[in-house]
């Protein structure tokens, strides 16, 4: 037990002495500055204890900790306020037994806490772990004198004066350093310390960084705020401060006008802060304001306000176009799907069909009967990816694709895009852009369609899509997939006819000066210009013939002062020469081994003559005329099926190993392939073999298997206009392709005669003249 005392007290606020330690206590409460002066006047030694509660004013023995410092006050100084500061020193620890308040000052009986001595290695261990962590706390604290160190030194050998000296030191709260200064238990008490000084390290470190990151964070404001405003006075001395400032607050003002993504404002604010970076006598200036415009100019939410009037529409579409019915039937069902559900995603649709045939000019009366913007770009001869994603801004003159740029020239997010000659394009080692349309093309993908410039997506998905080929069968399959196909056919001479007198000659008189009344052309002179100045699928080439006369028109009006100008069908030469197809390349005579087929090309149906020619040889089967391999494959099929049946035709079993059999098509220059020449190639072999004729007046298209079926084809109106326009009025076709006979013309059908066949027999029987 330790020796016992009465001594007065002094309740501490939220601080704890330790004994060895000395320190300036400011006094003010009246019982405290009392129990001073009764200190001073009995021995100068005082008991302290802090208090539990920093706000109680009047403590009493329940509000302060049982275990306190006895002190021996050194030197009291009286201050101006009224408040005594008094110097003290801790002597020993020590509990307090009993508590009296007589109302003048506070008076207690204490028992020293005699310090326990045990000195065993695990001591000697935690009270080196306590120096080495207490020095690591003073290396980040940097605010112990040295003087501290030397008494923690020291203090190697007594394990209770090295937790007074180093708690008293440490930064904590003063519930921590009360609860090491109640531990009896010197052990206890070092294992205390020495958690304190980990958690007190830890909080250092923590402390140091967060102030290092600040520090750092500022010295970097404060070194590019002095940068840039070197930059300025730079640019001013240059004159070009103004200029930059001036085009970034344009950029500002354009963002606060209109509406744009959210993504797509971080992203212009990136650019911005890049922008006033930049030296302005870089090259990268030119670089990053490009892009700016071009994302600023890019209608991120503007659409057309398109108020739908289906009837409207419908005239509008008429007056433009002759015929067609399938496009428009195709138009109007969207615009009326649009009135009851504005939220419907527009089609995307493919006109296939010869050249002339009004594919490109009817998507420009789409755009006005939808009252949508219109936008066009030919794809023929592309082979650069780049030119639909755009190049990456790595590169040096860096641009978007053609999409980004078609929908920046729109102005809008929901034009009508025309996609030209989309069977034109081509793939080489720069990429491939046919599988770059299918992301532009695909509904599912083209809400976030990423153009490789902007790097930022955008909504192609309101986009009404139009789509030209003159060929199918070279778009690729994937792609074809995400269309709607819709075929435009040949026009006939009465679709011409009517297309002419509605349309083009009002325009080709327009286009050369002239007014309606001054060029007078009755409906014979235009039938006879269709038929014997003109052969095509389309009508490109009777627009240049009308114009043509129009020309000539315009200078007789000029040279003989005349007021009008009537063409006749007598005078018609004088006006555009004679006729270029005053006869047909059909024979009009029956011939052996001669017989006509019909074939469908990018520019409509055409006839395809086929001659044969038997000769003494080995058997070898000559094929020429620049085939492809599909219709040389039909050619052998051929033979084949007459060496399987010559016994029927009544031609010699051994005839394929006696001669050779040369199968020719006139115009060799013109590359020819398809399937649908067997049975004209088997019917003329068959003619060559046996010496009967073939009808001039038939023609024929089907393929032929080795059995001597007749298998269907495609584009049975092309060829059978192909034939009408030819003076050719009877046509055998495969009877699978009667469902087709519902497209042809009725005034075509009218004067034709269509035979369907199964067999290759029901062939020659009709072909051959017996």
């Amino acid at each position: 037990m330790g020796k016992k005392s009465t001594l007065s007290f002094l309740p501490l606020r939220g601080m704890v002495l330790f004994p060895n330690n000395g320190a300036h206590i400011d006094i003010g409460r009246d019982k405290s500055v009392a129990a001073l002066e009764e200190c001073l006047a009995h021995g100068r030694q005082i008991m302290l204890s802090v208090q539990k509660d920093v706000e109680v004013e009047d403590p009493k023995r329940e509000d302060v900790y049982e275990i306190g410092t006895v002190c021996q006050v050194q030197h009291v100084t009286k201050l101006n306020n009224g408040i005594m500061r008094a110097q003290i020193e801790g002597l020993y620890r020590a509990r307090i037994l009993d508590f009296r308040d007589d109302g003048l000052f506070i008076e207690v009986d204490v028992e020293e806490i005699e310090e326990d001595k045990t000195d065993t290695k695990e001591i000697q261990a935690l009270i080196r772990a306590c120096i080495s962590k207490f020095e690591d706390w003073v290396k980040l604290s940097h605010k112990i004198p040295p003087e501290v160190m030397i008494a923690v030194n020291v203090a190697m050998d007594d394990g209770g004066i090295l937790c007074n000296v180093v708690t008293n030191h440490l930064n904590c709260k003063y519930q921590d350093k009360q609860e090491i200064l109640g531990i009896v238990d010197l052990k206890s008490r070092l294992e205390a310390l020495y958690k304190l000084l980990l958690q007190e390290v830890e909080i250092m470190e923590l402390e140091n960084k967060i102030v290092f990151d600040v520090n750092k964070q500022m010295n970097k404001i404060q070194k590019e705020y002095y940068l840039r405003e070197q930059i300025k006075a730079i640019n001013k001395e240059l004159g070009e401060d103004d200029e930059i400032a001036e085009a970034i607050e344009e950029y500002r003002q354009k963002m606060k006008e209109h509406t744009y993504p959210e993504y797509v404002t971080e992203a212009l604010e990136k650019e911005l802060k890049r922008l006033e970076r930049t030296n302005p006598a870089s090259p990268e200036m030119g670089v990053i304001q490009n892009y700016i415009e071009w994302v600023l100019d890019l209608p991120w939410d503007i659409e057309n306000q398109e108020t739908i009037d289906v009837k409207e529409a419908q005239k509008t579409l008429d007056k433009h176009h002759y015929g067609l019915t399938k496009v428009k039937e195709r138009i109007i069902e969207y615009l009326s799907i649009k009135a009851l559900s504005p939220d419907i995603k527009a089609p995307i649709v493919c006109l296939v069909g010869p050249p002339g045939v009004g594919k490109t000019s009817i998507a420009t009366s789409i755009a006005q009967a939808l009252k949508r913007k219109f936008v066009r770009a030919s794809l023929g001869g592309v082979r650069d990816e780049a030119e639909i994603r755009g190049h990456r801004r790595t590169y040096v003159g860096a641009m978007p694709g053609r999409i980004i740029e078609g929908i920046k020239n729109a102005g809008s997010k929901d034009p009508l895009f025309l996609l030209d000659e989309v069977d034109k394009m081509a793939s080489d080692y720069r990429g491939d852009p046919v599988s770059a349309l299918l992301e532009v093309l695909d509904p599912e993908q083209n809400s976030t369609f990423s153009d490789h410039y902007i790097g930022l997506a955008f909504d192609l998905s309101k986009v009404m899509w139009i789509i030209t080929a003159n060929d199918l069968g070279n778009i690729p399959r994937p792609l074809r997939d995400r269309m709607e196909i819709i075929m435009l056919p040949s026009y006939t001479e009465v679709e011409k006819m009517h297309i002419a007198k509605e349309h083009l000659l009002d325009k080709v008189k327009k286009a050369n000066g002239l007014k309606k009344s001054q060029v007078n052309m009755s409906d014979e002179v235009i039938s006879k210009i269709i038929e014997d100045y003109t052969r095509e699928a389309g009508v490109r080439e009777l627009e240049r013939q009308l114009s043509k006369a129009c020309r000539k028109a315009a200078y007789k009006i000029v040279t003989e002062k005349k007021k009008s100008v009537r063409i006749t069908k007598k005078n018609i030469t004088d006006f555009l020469g004679k006729a270029k197809y005053t006869e047909t390349k059909a024979e009009k005579e029956n011939q052996v081994g001669l017989c006509t087929g019909l074939a469908w090309t990018e520019v409509g149906g055409v006839i395809l003559p086929v001659e044969v020619a038997v000769l003494k040889g080995k058997g070898n089967l000559l094929l020429t005329g620049q085939l492809g391999d599909v219709m040389k494959e039909s050619g052998r099929a051929a033979l084949t099926c007459i060496r399987a049946r010559s016994e029927k035709l009544k031609i010699d079993e051994k005839f394929y190993e006696e001669n050779d059999i040369h199968v020719h098509f006139p115009e060799g220059a013109v590359p020819k392939d398809g399937p649908s020449a067997g049975i004209t190639m088997t019917t003329a072999i068959v003619s060559a073999l046996t010496g009967k004729k073939v009808r001039a007046d038939v023609a024929m298209t089907g393929e032929i298997t080795l059995r001597g079926k007749v298998l269907p084809i495609g584009g049975l109106k092309e060829k059978s206009l192909a034939a009408y326009r030819e003076g050719i009025y009877t046509v055998i076709m495969p009877k699978a392709n009667e469902r087709d006979l519902d497209e042809i013309a009725p005034e075509v059908k009218a004067k034709m005669k269509f035979i369907p066949v199964e067999t290759i027999d029901e062939v020659l029987k009709v072909a051959l003249v017996d």
